[in-house]
């Protein structure tokens, strides 16, 4: 499924959430983050807020953007576990956020532990050569 929201002056904060009674694993990707039209060349900062271990609200900055500078950034799917808030913590926008959700249904997903790897199943690594002067 295709995720898209946009943060502005006036609508600060998206949350993303799954039923709590869902039984399905999800996974929530970021994609893209830009400016859209309308943007002013000032720093506009998002952040994603979510829950650590012990159950505490953080927030992380995932983008800086500019106008000028810097209008898009490319998250390259960075994956985070629903719920998620997004945050625009800084600027006024208007900011697109642009991913996916993924939905795993815990009686599909099936997979066996294989705990008796060989050496052969792991790829070998060419050694780190010095760089020349």
């Amino acid at each position: 499924l295709l995720l898209g929201c946009e943060l502005t002056a006036s609508t600060k904060s998206y949350t993303f959430q799954v039923d709590e009674e869902d039984d399905s694993d999800h996974v929530l990707a970021l994609s893209v983050v830009c400016l859209t039209d309308g943007a002013k060349d000032e720093c506009n900062v998002v952040e994603v807020v979510g829950r650590n271990h012990e159950n505490q609200e953080i927030a992380v900055p995932v983008a800086n953007l500019k106008l000028s500078c810097q209008p898009l950034l490319s998250l390259d799917n960075f994956k985070l576990q629903p719920p998620v808030t997004f945050r625009l913590a800084a600027g006024s926008g208007p900011v697109h956020l642009a991913g996916w959700h993924r939905i795993m249904h815990r009686e599909d997903a099936s997979f066996e532990e294989n705990d008796d790897l060989s050496e052969e199943d792991e790829e070998d690594l060419p050694p780190i050569m010095p760089a020349k002067k």
